[in-house]
């Protein structure tokens, strides 16, 4: 209820509902680009890209579902079309950039930490675009599969086997470094 308070104060021109929208949901959507993309500097132009349409697509905006649900799905679009857009422009991948993290108290933490994230990010980068932008639309935008299924076009058994065969690589992936 809150989100369709927002975006109806959006809609009326405030830029203060626009700001509180941003910021309960800007690190949602960082993480997930970051996760599709690999490239903060290109999650945060998709994540900016995406705030920009929702505000120029206001007037015939309606809200039906989640909110954050819908700014999600419109950043893992944003992050297929970039990724489109990148492979034309250069055959050769984007390597990893790898962030600081803000989750550890100590600098052994934060070494340990970054390590781990540094692991996860690889792994996650091995996987197709496909079973990546489902396991984080599941995992990290809590989305159902049957919600995944309608924004991606495809069947809810579609989504299922493609979050089942991400986990399984993202599995095979952690456990053989660790070994």
């Amino acid at each position: 209820m809150e989100d369709k308070l927002l975006v109806y104060r959006c809609k009326r021109g405030s830029q203060e509902a626009l700001t509180q929208i941003y910021r309960k949901y800007k690190a949602d959507l960082l993480l997930l680009a970051m996760a599709l993309l690999n490239d903060r500097s290109a999650c945060e132009d998709v994540v900016h890209d995406v705030f920009l349409s929702f505000v120029q697509g206001l007037d015939g905006f309606r809200l039906t579902g989640s909110l954050k649900g819908f700014l999600l799905t419109c950043v893992a679009n944003h992050a297929r079309n970039w990724n489109k857009a990148q492979r034309r422009r250069c055959r050769a991948g984007t390597g990893a950039e790898t962030g600081t993290s803000a989750c550890a108290d100590s600098p052994t933490e934060a070494v340990a930490c970054n390590e781990q994230l540094g692991r996860l990010s690889g792994a996650l980068a091995e996987l197709p675009f496909e079973q990546r932008e489902v396991v984080m639309l599941h995992l990290h935008g809590s989305m159902t599969f049957a919600a995944i299924a309608r924004a991606r076009q495809i069947s809810a058994n579609t989504a299922k086997s493609r979050y089942r065969y991400g986990i399984d690589k993202l599995r095979f992936l952690l456990n053989g470094e660790a070994t």
